[in-house]
């Protein structure tokens, strides 16, 4: 799996996973580029100076910024992992049904490792998967956030549901997400781009939630509406002095 662009690689560099190396356009000459090529010298990672076209025909992104680092593939988590951190604390799971946008899916990453989430769950079929893309969408995010594939998202639910999590859906039609109360051990599952949370999935949530609207478009990008979701739970673990 490729890793691209400054912030992308900087973060990867922080974790304790297996670099193969790292390809480097030999002609970058910005302080940014310079201070990271010291900080993969000083990590003795294999390090390949390049020339340009060569990154050029590499970088799928075609937004490199002169930096590919080259890693295993993903390995999820299991659902255990999750709930094994989150034993002595009130933790903040998202379930994620059937978003199958690779870019959505990094950008929930993103907002949801910026909040403190404690991990994601998604199902091994219907949803996009953790690739190159969503890496680089994701920023950096998905080296620092626990992210379990399970075979059924509705088990998944029950499970943590048994584990004293309150699960809620980010649904239209529901209550006002901010009468809510968000705060202890709580889950929230965010429904795919076009068809929302599922109705056996909406079946098993013990409540479902809606984001206000006031506009003429009655809908959200579905990492949007995560995102006003999983801060209004951070808002309201602040209120309280989590």
């Amino acid at each position: 799996m490729k890793v691209e662009g400054r912030n992308s690689v900087f973060e990867l560099l922080k974790t304790d996973k297996e670099i193969d190396k790292i390809l480097v356009q030999r002609d970058l000459k910005d302080d940014a580029s310079k201070r990271l090529i010291n900080v993969i010298r000083s990590q003795k990672v294999k390090i390949q100076m390049v020339d340009k076209y060569v990154i050029e025909k590499e970088s799928e992104s075609k937004r490199s910024q002169g930096f590919i680092a080259y890693v295993s593939d993903y390995k999820y988590f299991d659902l255990e992992d999750i709930l094994d951190d989150v034993k002595e604390k009130d933790g903040f799971v998202v379930v994620l049904n059937e978003i199958l946008d690779p870019h959505n899916l990094g950008s929930i990453i993103r907002v949801c490792e910026c909040a403190g989430v404690d991990g994601l769950i998604i199902g091994k079929d219907r949803s996009a998967s953790v690739s190159d893309t969503v890496m680089r969408i994701s920023a950096g995010a998905l080296n620092h956030v626990k992210v379990a594939r399970v075979v059924n998202i509705n088990h998944a639910i029950d499970t943590l549901k048994d584990e004293g999590f309150w699960v809620y859906g980010a649904e239209v039609g529901g209550q006002r997400l901010y009468d809510a109360n968000l705060t202890g051990k709580i889950c929230l599952v965010i429904g795919g781009e076009d068809s929302g949370v599922k109705r056996l999935t909406k079946e098993k949530c013990d409540g479902i939630i809606s984001i206000p609207m006031f506009g003429k478009v009655n809908s959200l990008n579905a990492s949007v509406a995560c995102g006003v979701a999983v801060y209004e739970v951070v808002r309201q673990r602040i209120q309280k002095g989590n």
